[in-house]
């Protein structure tokens, strides 16, 4: 039975598709250009006050008093990110820049002046230093911002990629879009083929703005393709010029209507990613001795490899191969996911039914983790074959592709509620697609790590076989 088919480049053996770790994208850019920012706000904030202080006192700052860039700094760190003084629009305009900076820079010193007044160590500080200092902060904060403002500009699409998609309604761009012609890349939005899918989002990998141009019955299919990209998506709709939406970024000729903006932003990636690595490479180095046990058992018990490679789809709906312990017999491997494990499976292998009760199956799919294709926590990815009931998972729900505008995980929230095992209907479907999207649309970091610890007292299940 042919479960799935296209005519677009991707294959269904995933011999032309990489990990997505090999797109390249703008937020490497990004974060470096942050970081430097981060760096020459802090040292003009410290020069500032202490070229204060010496000319107010002839001498430079002694060890006694260097306490004072121990409180301000980390103020002026926090007020900055408050104000989002590291942002795109931040760091592309000289208005929103100068306006961000100096409300960070007022925040931090009303903040530290009602320290010293609840302390009440107020007599101990220069009142002429202060306000010179904050004069001088402010004025090296703005001269410092300027030529980074310069730079992002020249980077041009390489700091911000925008991408206008023509499908069937032509039109003009300005010349920083980057124009694709949906047609001429063989690309339709069909929400029936995970393979055009995952070629729409390969061929727009890194995009920071996508803009589409269709006409009016294509647009619920596109909307669903941006949702699942996780990047800030529009749809063009001629029918509204004259009555411009708010926040409207009037930079084309007619007006788009925001259907995606990501379940969370680059700071918010950096921070699960983080908690990903910390977490993950200890663990791959204290369970490498079980690890090297498990491939020896498997190895023993039949003839076949030691990992089983299956495609799954995996963040913004792009392909990705997943790694897991062989648990079957290498003849009965079910690389098309259709047939569902069950209880009495005689495709299990002795070693296959103990790793499989125990998860350890899973344990390989921390060097996806470290890969970057997949996360500790998020939904579980599927084979595409899987099937609820008599239904593929996209057929039993078209919302199956947003759960897919975040990393795959290892454990989820659908998992620690108990929703694992065969999918027999398409309820067994449903519960988990529920507690997919409940995840993505209320993510934060203490949810993971919540998660994580849930995830500890259900790694026997009675569901998992």
């Amino acid at each position: 039975m042919t479960v799935y088919s296209s005519t677009a480049p991707a294959t269904q053996d995933g011999s032309t598709f990489g990990s997505s770790r090999l797109f390249a994208t703008t937020e490497s850019v990004r974060i470096a250009v942050y970081c430097t920012q981060i760096v020459l706000d802090l040292l003009a904030v410290t020069v500032a006050f202490a070229v204060a202080h010496i000319a107010r006192t002839g001498s430079p700052i002694k060890g006694d008093e260097s306490g004072f860039f121990f409180i301000v700094v980390p103020l002026f760190m926090a007020a900055s990110f408050y104000a989002r003084s590291y942002g795109f629009e931040a760091l592309t305009s000289v208005r929103r820049a100068m306006g961000r900076i100096a409300g960070a820079l007022v925040i931090t010193l009303a903040v530290y002046i009602l320290l010293l007044f609840a302390f009440k160590n107020s007599q101990d500080i220069s009142r002429i230093a202060f306000f010179m200092g904050a004069g001088l902060s402010l004025i090296f904060l703005i001269a410092i911002r300027l030529p980074v403002i310069w730079l992002t500009r020249k980077l041009g699409s390489r700091f911000y990629r925008r991408i206008l998609v023509v499908d069937d309604s032509p039109m003009e761009a300005p010349h920083y879009f980057e124009i694709i012609d949906a047609s001429d890349q063989g690309i339709s939005p069909r929400l029936d083929d995970p393979f055009m899918l995952h070629n729409f989002s390969t061929l727009v990998a890194g995009a920071d703005r996508i803009v589409v141009s269709c006409s009016a019955e294509r647009r619920a299919q596109w909307a669903m393709y941006l949702k699942g990209t996780g990047c800030w998506g529009e749809l063009l709709v001629p029918e509204l010029i004259g009555v411009s939406p708010v926040n409207h970024e009037a930079d084309l000729p007619v007006v788009g209507v925001c259907v995606s903006n990501g379940p969370l932003d680059l700071g918010n990636r950096a921070l699960k990613r983080m908690l990903d690595l910390a977490l993950t490479v200890p663990a791959v180095v204290l369970l490498s001795p079980l690890m090297i046990l498990v491939a020896l058992l498997i190895k023993i018990d039949s003839r076949g490899p030691i990992l089983f490679k299956q495609t799954r789809m995996g963040r913004s709906n792009r392909l990705f191969h997943v790694y897991k312990f062989r648990s079957m017999y290498d003849e009965s491997s079910d690389h098309a996911g259709v047939r569902s494990a069950s209880r009495a499976d005689d495709r299990i292998t002795r070693v296959g039914r103990l790793i499989r009760a125990t998860s350890i199956d899973e344990l390989p799919q921390l060097f996806n983790v470290i890969e970057g294709d997949m996360s500790l926590v998020g939904p579980r990815p599927h084979a595409l074959g899987s099937l609820a009931g008599e239904h593929l998972f996209w057929h039993v729900d078209e919302r199956y592709w947003l759960r897919h505008t975040i990393k795959p995980g290892i454990t989820g929230l659908a998992q620690v509620r108990g929703y694992r095992g065969a999918t027999v209907r398409s309820d067994d479907l449903s519960q988990r697609l529920q507690s997919d999207l409940e995840y993505v649309a209320n993510w934060s970091i203490l949810g993971d790590i919540a998660i994580l610890i849930r995830t500890s007292l259900v790694i026997i299940h009675r569901n998992a076989y």
